[in-house]
């Protein structure tokens, strides 16, 4: 795709160099801030011209040099993903660079190799097209405490590298103190006994502090761009395509979620619904639409995700899906698992294979469980209103799970087609058993547990939502299921899309006799990882439906993004969230502890 690009763009594509570019960028940056930093690494040459320069020049040098090595460092990843600003950036940094280490050395071969990283920049500047990604300001607020973290370390540092030429004994928390004043530009309790040292440390200081608040303000007071760029209409053509092509893929409806971008064919024909997550540019299921216009809605996604230099990627389409993705796109298909089908004619309690589905159905109704079976366009703004604050409250996390296969909202007037069941117990049989405690009011009145179906095509429902009380009895989740089974027919519905099994054939068959050594490690390691993940617990859930397997599959450009597109995909499926520390934690979600387990 970028050999495309730079074809396109009448130039010879040296698709190396923005790779390159950016460790070299980075380099430059470390060295940088190393020769400001520590002492012994400026050498007698630095003596030779400081006795000719006047002090604050050097000083003013050696502090500029760590300013340039930190925005060097800010700037090397944006300019390994071809971003055009970044690369204006760095073409004005290089030279202010250059004219400093020019100051600071007699011989200024570090001069010389930022003025050859100067000239490649400029050589190639038709690499460097991708434009800046959607933003928010919360990266206003990320920024501030990153980099103000990074600045109370590295001025630490700055501080006791010269402690041979400190006045007395500062204990640590006077030269915390004097970081943290001079970040404002304030002298602190530290007193050197060279005025050269002293000016360089308030120097660089203060300029770290000015570095942090102009950046943050800039972000802050940038004009905000949402991450889904959808408007009213993209959405009421999506779903006039929706209520033709609908029935093609189980995973369609989810298109409508509103963190979805989307892109249409020329045609109008077909679309692709997206979502940009650490440079990935995400879709999920099939492109919807006549089958026909699918190319054209794929090339145009694959344009935009040129313009940006973000990675495209498809997570859950289907055999089909994936076929005209690889071939359009000239991309690589992944077998990511299966995804549980009940045809609802073929679907039956009876028989020795559905016998502890039965038994388990029968106990929880004689603990005295009813369930009900409605579209939500025949439910009141009260019991939308109730089942809501039930899900929300039983979701057992802050953050709201879900993006290839969950819809992520209910009772929407929109969604008046979708499918809700709902388990039932008389508040008195469960109150204070419950955990509630006497006289507290129970979430949802009597509701014990919730599925949600969002619809497919005209005869079909797909799973969205899953979630029960944590005091029920277990064994709700499969009445429900059962109950919705059973009331399809009188819905119009022939086929219901259950849990996706993630790399259920794996599973499968590495439990079987004669799994090779391989296979069996294999499985054993989502075994492991099923700890956090609902990875062999959603397999053996659906396989007690006795459903039809339909594999789904992960596109990818390379084999060396899959670790990015994956951090991506766990990002957009809030299976990895940031902490209030900045730093990413996995957060895996129960099938009987009330998260949603699609």
């Amino acid at each position: 795709m970028a050999t495309q690009m730079s074809l396109l763009r009448g130039g010879v594509s040296r698709p190396w160099v923005p790779a390159a570019a950016g460790y070299a960028a980075l380099l430059i940056g470390v060295l940088d801030i190393v020769k400001a930093v520590v002492p012994h690494v400026r050498t007698s040459r630095f003596n030779q011209v400081a006795s000719v320069l006047p002090g604050s020049v050097t000083t003013l040098a050696q502090a500029g040099t760590l300013l340039v090595g930190i925005l060097l460092i800010m700037l090397a990843h944006a300019l390994r993903r071809r971003k055009v600003r970044a690369w204006r950036a760095v073409v004005v940094l290089l030279p202010v660079g250059a004219a400093v280490e020019a100051l600071r050395w007699r011989h200024p071969a570090a001069a010389a190799v930022s003025l050859a990283l100067f000239v490649v920049l400029l050589v190639n500047r038709r690499e460097f097209y991708a434009l800046s990604d959607p933003r928010s300001r919360w990266r206003a607020l990320w920024n501030f405490l990153i980099l103000g973290t990074f600045n109370l370390v590295l001025g630490w540092l700055l501080v006791t590298m010269h402690t041979h030429r400190v006045i007395g004994s500062p204990t640590p928390a006077d030269q915390m103190e004097h970081v943290v004043l001079g970040l404002f530009g304030l002298e602190g309790p530290v007193q050197y006994s060279s005025e050269h040292i002293s000016d360089l440390v308030y120097y660089s200081l203060a300029g770290l502090g000015a570095l942090t608040a102009i950046t943050t303000i800039y972000l802050l007071l940038r004009p905000e761009r949402p991450v889904a760029a959808r408007s009213p209409e993209d959405e009421d053509r999506l779903r006039t395509l929706l209520d033709k092509y609908g029935g093609q893929d189980s995973l369609g409806y989810f298109a409508l979620r509103r963190d979805k971008s989307v892109i249409f064919s020329p045609s109008g024909k077909a679309a692709i619904a997206y979502r940009v997550v650490a440079g990935v540019m995400l879709a999920s299921g099939d492109p919807i639409g006549d089958v026909e216009a699918w190319p054209g809605a794929i090339n145009r996604f694959l344009a935009e995700a040129r313009r940006h230099a973000w990675v495209p990627s498809v997570i859950g389409c289907s055999e089909t899906g994936g076929e005209v993705w690889t071939r359009v796109g000239d991309l690589d298909a992944l077998e990511l698992g299966d995804e549980a089908v009940v045809e609802v004619a073929d679907f039956t309690l009876e028989g020795r294979a559905m016998r502890n589905v039965r038994q388990m159905v029968n106990r929880v109704e004689r603990l005295g469980y009813t369930c009900r079976v409605r579209r939500v366009g025949d439910l009141s703004e009260a019991e939308k209103a109730r089942i809501r604050d039930a899900a929300d409250f039983w979701r057992g996390t802050e953050t709201e799970r879900g993006f290839s296969m969950a819809l992520g909202r209910f009772g929407d007037p929109s969604d008046a087609g979708c499918v809700v069941v709902t388990a039932h117990k008389a508040s008195g049989d469960s109150g204070e058993d419950a955990g509630y405690g006497e006289g507290a009011d129970r979430p949802g009145g009597d509701i014990s547990a919730v599925l949600h179906f969002v619809p497919w095509g005209t005869d079909g429902i797909s799973l969205d939502l899953m979630r029960r009380d944590r005091e029920a009895d277990p064994g709700l989740n499969e009445l429900l299921i059962v109950r919705a089974l059973q009331a399809a027919p009188q819905l119009g519905i022939t086929r219901v899309s259950l849990n996706f099994a993630m790399f259920r054939a794996a599973l499968a068959r590495g439990e079987r006799l004669g799994a090779g050594p391989v296979l069996r490690a294999w499985r054993g390691l989502l075994v492991f990882l099923s700890r956090w993940f609902q990875i062999e617990s959603l397999y053996k859930f659906n396989a007690k439906f006795r459903p039809i397997w339909e594999p789904r599959f992960l596109v990818y450009p390379n084999a060396r993004d899959l670790p990015r597109i994956g951090v991506s995909v766990l990002q957009a499926e809030a299976f990895l969230t940031m902490d209030l520390r900045g730093l990413p934690f996995p957060r895996g979600k129960r099938a009987e502890a009330g998260g949603a387990i699609r």
